[in-house]
């Protein structure tokens, strides 16, 4: 009963904020930016989403090693894919997290590295936005006149960099409780992990680069998405609008972010002068988008060994 009421709530919000981003909105040009998309715009965002997913697959890869749950990099792919199945029907990124950390425990890996594997690989990615947009911060505060939209920007700037510098800064912190108190041991533990994969110089680079590439694609989805209705606004500009939408969409608030991107990429759109119209439209093809890779994922869920074994073996070195 309480899994219903928390699902009915996301819901209501999800509609509720799409009610709020579309209520201003006129419908005729939607339309029109609809009726006239291309197709093969959408088709290569499409693309780029799943190597996006398959780029993520590699640096979990690299973190489940560290956390002794195993993963050759097709198994990481394919439990990704499945991931953003579920990722469209369940809040934010949760749903797809939680079956992928049913996937993992599985294989025989067990459930806390199974997540650790995936609660430091997504503190890993919270990081790499953060500095993204920190470091683009003087470029974009720059593009947006408006105060209110400056210090929003600011805001979730410093906020999402003091969480990650915050995590990061607990796994160099020794304290013996820290190890041992319930609340903190885990999330100790993970910091730990993350420590070691980012500042290794094995690994680091290479998930440095994983983790930047993941979000500059997330950006080339969203100027597709541009390019497919031949709105205004260039790469750059998405480059500074896009990975802020993308912090505040991962807040667990709503189905697939769906309300809570609308409404934020509306009002960012207007903050740096383009028409919120194309950024309430080019939302929504965002969201179809990853829409159309999770119904990919679906299949490959339903074709999975996975959805009928009772058990699977742990791959080492070798690939599926």
């Amino acid at each position: 009963m309480r899994g219903f009421l928390i699902f009915t709530t996301r819901v209501v919000v999800s509609l509720g904020l799409l009610y709020l981003a579309l209520r201003g909105i006129n419908f005729a040009a939607i339309q029109s930016r609809l009726s006239q998309i291309n197709l093969l715009w959408i088709a290569l965002a499409v693309l780029v989403t799943i190597f996006q997913i398959f780029l993520g697959a590699l640096r979990w890869r690299v973190i489940s090693d560290l956390c002794h749950a195993p993963l050759s990099d097709l198994k990481a792919f394919r439990y990704n894919m499945i991931g953003s199945f579920f990722n469209q029907t369940l809040p934010s990124s949760i749903g797809g997290d939680a079956v992928r950390l049913w996937l993992v425990n599985r294989t025989g890996a067990g459930w806390r590295a199974a997540t650790y594997s995936i609660l430091t690989d997504r503190a890993v990615g919270l990081i790499a936005l953060a500095l993204i947009i920190v470091a683009s911060l003087p470029w974009s505060y720059g593009m947006i006149s408006d105060a209110k939209g400056r210090l929003a920007l600011v805001f979730v700037d410093f906020a999402a960099l003091a969480g990650g510098l915050g995590f990061l800064l607990l796994g160099r912190l020794h304290w013996a409780w820290l190890k041992h108190w319930w609340p903190t041991k885990h999330i100790h533990a993970c910091s730990v992990i993350a420590n070691q994969v980012i500042f290794s110089r094995k690994s680091g680079p290479k998930i440095a680069t994983l983790s930047l590439t993941i979000h500059v694609l997330a950006v080339v989805i969203a100027w597709c998405c541009v390019r497919a209705i031949a709105a205004a606004g260039d790469f750059e500009q998405l480059f500074m609008l896009t990975p802020p939408i993308m912090l505040i969409t991962m807040m667990p608030i709503s189905i697939a972010g769906w309300g809570v991107r609308e409404a934020t990429m509306m009002v960012a759109f207007g903050y740096a002068g383009l028409a919120q119209t194309d950024g309430t439209v080019v939302s929504i093809l965002f969201g179809a988008v990853y829409f159309i890779v999770g119904a990919i994922g679906g299949l490959v869920w339903i074709f999975s060994a996975e959805k009928g074994s009772g058990h699977i073996e742990v791959a080492h070195a070798a690939k599926d």
